[in-house]
């Protein structure tokens, strides 16, 4: 891989957690490589407590590792203070959960504009608004705009996260069991969704999920086993 298509580079990341008992560390990371070119989709799985959602924290710069380093877009994220980081991840990272986390009181509109607010770009504020409808009615979404979550279905809510997270033109968008709360065909309706974004935005991708099926369908396959990334063949 050459240093232009290496977007995305971990190099013997690590992280342990101390028990509650202060007894010795548990460790759910140990010894963690991935390279990802821009662009790409992945999915990672593995069984709960795995450490599946602890790597996407540090991915997300969320969490910092205990050991071992992040490259993002040639840039080393251990040497980034707090302010820095929290710039990378508004600026550069987008973020779709299990659960929507759409706020109740506003609409959908609103909603996907929230990311935006905290942007230090004044062009890409001004912009946000045109962005937002014509995402929302890529997704499906252009005749609930003025609609409040509750009035959704979960799928529903769900497209209008996915939105949410393209709304800054984030660079990596990171999913963790993004179809976890949705019935089977909601689900498969997203990933569908999801791995046509990536194209047509040129996002790089890492899901996180329980389903096979689904991983199967995002690209490049790794589980997570041991505390290290093991790629399915």
């Amino acid at each position: 891989m050459s240093r232009d298509e290496a977007f995305l580079q971990i190099t013997g990341v690590a992280k342990d957690y101390l028990a509650s008992d202060a007894g010795a560390p548990l460790s759910i990371l140990r010894d963690v490589h991935l390279q990802v070119r821009r662009g790409e989709v992945l999915s990672i799985v593995g069984p709960s407590g795995s450490g599946k959602s602890t790597l996407l924290n540090l991915l997300g710069t969320l969490d910092r590792p205990d050991r071992g380093t992040l490259m993002l877009d040639g840039q080393d994220l251990s040497q980034l203070d707090e302010r820095e980081l929290a710039r990378t991840r508004n600026r550069s990272i987008g973020f779709v959960f299990q659960f929507h986390y759409l706020l109740p009181h506003l609409t959908v509109l609103e909603n996907v504009l929230v990311p935006s607010l905290a942007s230090e770009d004044a062009r890409a504020r001004s912009g946000a608004p045109e962005r937002a409808e014509r995402l929302l009615k890529r997704v499906g979404l252009d005749h609930r705009l003025d609609h409040r979550p509750g009035q959704l279905s979960g799928g529903e809510r769900q497209r209008a996260a996915v939105v949410r997270a393209l709304i800054n033109q984030p660079k990596l968008v990171l999913a963790d069991e993004p179809t976890g709360a949705l019935d089977q065909k909601s689900a498969r309706e997203l990933g569908s969704l999801l791995r046509e974004l990536n194209r047509e935005e040129g996002i790089t991708l890492i899901l996180v999920t329980h389903s096979l099926e689904l991983a199967r369908g995002m690209g490049r396959v790794f589980e997570l086993m041991d505390g290290t990334l093991v790629e399915s063949k």
